[in-house]
């Protein structure tokens, strides 16, 4: 039976954990705030005294914290789970960060004998907990089937998209495609209010049309309001339409200016929500 390790119980990453237990499989937890773990006092999940201690009773160590510094903090160094991890053990990399972080974790993994998958989910905590993450997957085929027992406790749709980093890939552009929409979404309801139609009604004429998207069904859930999305998510969207940005800049992959089309629109959508990307960052 697969053993299992978690680090990253936020919001999502605490009911992804729970999933795990209810599949019956042997989970290991560690976090830097003892409060994280309060919730899974009475479960079978043992606890761990350092990241390096987690991994070396686990064949999948997945790891659900913030940013690409967060990632990199709890996976090396002498107590991180690369040093604890025996060979032939996998590190799945469920945040959402640059392909390029998984790629250097991979080479150095790669050094020990270990396999490094990148994850990243789409759903948030209710689809989590209900089992119905989306988890885009990238790494080697033999890799990320190792990891479904894992990865299927808590999502569905698993897809295997190719080696490693084509899941942020995929994740990323999920993101700046979903602000894009947003944004879009969010002009026709102004336009539509200065041609009389009153936002909440068209939101519910193009919810029920041709029209219809997620975006469009998030924005009527704010009414009309694209703030509020910007106050709920408005960073972290911002951090992907950053990193995505930068991928699309890279000197081996611009080619034409195609791609301008959804990031230009997805960064006005991040200005009505009141998150505008930070020149000085980009």
């Amino acid at each position: 039976m697969t053993r299992a390790g978690f680090i990253g119980l936020g919001s999502q990453g605490a009911p992804m954990a729970h999933r795990i237990l209810d599949a019956g499989l042997p989970l290991t937890l560690w976090a830097r705030r003892r409060a994280s773990l309060e919730p899974f006092a009475s479960t079978k999940a043992e606890l761990a005294s350092s990241p390096a201690e987690l991994a070396a009773s686990c064949d999948v160590v997945g790891v659900c914290v913030v940013a690409d510094s967060d990632v990199e903090g709890v996976v090396l160094g002498e107590s991180g789970v690369l040093a604890g991890l025996r060979p032939g053990a996998i590190l799945a990399v469920h945040s959402t960060v640059h392909p390029d972080t998984c790629r250097r974790l991979g080479a150095l993994a790669a050094r020990r004998g270990v396999h490094v998958v990148d994850a990243p989910v789409s759903g948030g905590g209710p689809a989590a907990a209900a089992g119905r993450l989306l988890v885009m997957a990238g790494g080697e085929s033999e890799a990320v089937e190792r990891c479904r027992p894992v990865f299927e406790a808590y999502g569905d749709p698993v897809v295997h998209l190719g080696p490693l980093g084509s899941g942020q890939v995929a994740k990323l552009l999920n993101n700046v495609l979903f602000t894009a929409n947003f944004g879009i979404a969010a002009s026709a309801l102004d336009l539509g209010r200065r041609l009389g139609v009153a936002p909440e009604r068209l939101a519910e004429v193009a919810g029920h049309g041709s029209a219809a998207s997620f975006a469009l069904g998030r924005l009527a859930a704010a009414g009309g309001d694209p703030t509020r999305m910007g106050n709920l998510a408005g960073a972290l969207l911002a951090k992907d339409v950053r990193l995505m940005s930068a991928l699309a800049d890279a000197p081996d992959t611009r080619h034409d200016d195609t791609a301008e089309a959804v990031l230009g629109t997805a960064r006005a959508a991040l200005e009505r929500m009141g998150a505008p990307l930070d020149p000085e960052k980009e």
